[in-house]
């Protein structure tokens, strides 16, 4: 398990990628590469997240 120090710079990166990636995504016709490393970067977050709620719950 990852230690909380981990999983905040973890997130950090995540933010940056995802903010990254969404300045590539056109207005119009999203291309679905693109699309799929928005959504497995917010998937990570998320999980992220939940380790480090659990951490700080026990």
């Amino acid at each position: 398990m990852r230690t909380e120090e981990e999983i905040k710079k973890r997130m950090a990166e995540l933010e940056i990628l995802i903010r990254l990636t969404k300045d590539r995504l056109p207005a119009h016709s999203v291309k679905p590469p693109v699309m799929m490393d928005l959504l497995a970067y917010e998937d990570e977050y998320d999980d992220l997240m939940k380790q480090l709620a659990d951490l700080k719950n026990g």
